[in-house]
């Protein structure tokens, strides 16, 4: 059975669902959207239309996820997609009952992240050739995910016009279009810093003069470029852990867990409908 015009119709509600009422980023929405793909491809090689789904129909799709080699965590977060979205019909009226109420997701066992120890991570940035075009670039972003526990994607689209040095804080802009004060190290400031002396050197796209971290490209670092940049260094130090730029936010926060409330990673969650910061919260 081919898509109709009603399901892709269906599918358009359900992005601007997600985007708008469930406030998610673009990447996951499109996360989202891809493992519901995979739900619609079955369900065209099987002739049923996405509104008759039973449960049976959902738990053959459930089985031919592992039967083809799936880790179980994907299963379950495929699962986890597909059950949002029939809710989302329900909520809209398409459908009278939830075909995924008894559906069961695999289970998967809890692996706690590895995280790196600070001497691991000062040797890290440390390896870090200043005298390369971009290695206070380098040292700076390093420095800037260390020492305020950033996701990537808020180091990526971290704004000049969000730095407060002065007052020790930078404003970032998380999931959901939250803002909060975060503080930053002297360390980090230093570094930071010492790269605007390259920045300014630099030919950068018009739109995107206000990103602080700038590719060769003249446009915001991208998650890809600052993921190859630790690789590279954790090679270059022959450190074997199995680690990504998250690997600083989970040991930033670890660290503030046991030093708490004494630590330097609190934030500021700032409120847009209401003036002022309202509160501290752990980041």
């Amino acid at each position: 059975m081919k898509r109709t015009e009603k399901t892709d119709k269906i599918l358009v509600k359900y992005r601007q669902y997600l985007k708008l009422e469930k406030s998610l980023s673009d990447n996951t929405v499109d996360a989202y959207l891809t493992d519901l793909d995979k739900l619609l491809a079955y369900l065209t090689l099987e002739n049923i239309n996405i509104l008759d789904v039973r449960l049976e129909n959902l738990e053959d799709f459930s089985a031919g996820l592992h039967d083809i080699g799936i880790h179980p965590r994907s299963q379950a977060r495929i699962l986890s997609g597909i059950r949002s979205f029939y809710r989302f019909l329900i909520m809209e009226d398409y459908l009278k009952a939830d075909p995924t109420e008894l559906l069961e997701s695999p289970q998967t066992g809890f692996k706690l992240p590895e995280v790196m120890t600070v001497e691991e991570i000062d040797l890290l940035i440390g390896s870090i050739d200043r005298g390369t075009k971009e290695g206070q670039r380098n040292r700076a972003i390093l420095e800037t995910l260390y020492s305020c526990g950033l996701r990537v994607s808020e180091l990526c689209n971290l704004k000049l016009s969000e730095l407060y040095f002065e007052e020790g804080f930078i404003k970032v802009e998380g999931k959901g279009s939250k803002q909060r004060l975060v503080p930053i190290s002297p360390r980090a400031i230093k570094e930071i810093r010492l790269y605007f002396t390259d920045r300014n050197l630099m030919k950068i796209k018009p739109g995107f003069e206000d990103f602080v971290f700038i590719s060769n490209f003249g446009k915001n670092i991208s998650r890809i470029m600052v993921f190859h940049i630790i690789k590279e260094l954790a090679e270059r130090i022959g450190l074997k852990k199995k680690i990504s730029p998250h690997t600083f936010a989970i040991l930033l926060r670890h660290t503030c867990w046991k030093e708490a409330p004494t630590c330097v990673p609190y934030s500021v969650c700032l409120d847009t409908k209401v003036s002022g910061p309202q509160k501290f919260i752990h980041t």
